[in-house]
């Protein structure tokens, strides 16, 4: 059965390259497990800053945060993603940027349905979902030191 998505895509950011909507649906529908409406927001390092900073007490920008709104039906959420610590966590780890987006987008959405990673037995099962999904997508294994 073909789960029901209300996706919107919002980029503020001052990126080379950022994925098409075509490509973010593709991978939320990939990790999705339900029907859902999720926004997914790409911007730039001080409002990845500011927003770690304020949700959780952290200085600097992180690659995704991911907010649920657990009292509303479907499943709704926001994904936000720093494109500058995407661009340059893809370049010290060598992989390519479009499947970085593309693991962090699954990340951000197994977050979104309940997964984490706060302890070690819950990581490696989040690590695990994470993989089948990104190499179902035709990318190699994020979590694996390879090139993309």
């Amino acid at each position: 059965m073909d789960r029901e998505l209300k996706l919107s895509v919002q980029s503020v950011a001052d990126a080379e390259e950022i994925p098409t909507s075509t490509q973010f649906r593709k991978w939320v529908k990939a990790a999705l497990t339900q029907n859902a409406e999720i926004t997914i927001r790409i911007v730039d390092e001080p409002e990845g800053q500011d927003l770690n900073k304020k949700f959780r007490g952290k200085k600097a920008a992180t690659n995704v945060l991911t907010f649920f709104y657990d009292d509303i039906l479907p499943l709704t959420g926001d994904i936000v993603l720093c494109a500058a610590v995407i661009e340059k966590e893809a370049q010290q780890q060598n992989k390519s940027l479009v499947a970085h987006y593309a693991h962090l987008t699954v990340h951000g959405v197994l977050h979104l349905q309940g997964f984490d990673h706060e302890n070690d037995k819950d990581a490696v099962t989040m690590e695990k979902i994470e993989t089948n999904i990104v190499t179902g997508l035709g990318y190699n294994d994020p979590y694996q030191e390879k090139n993309y």
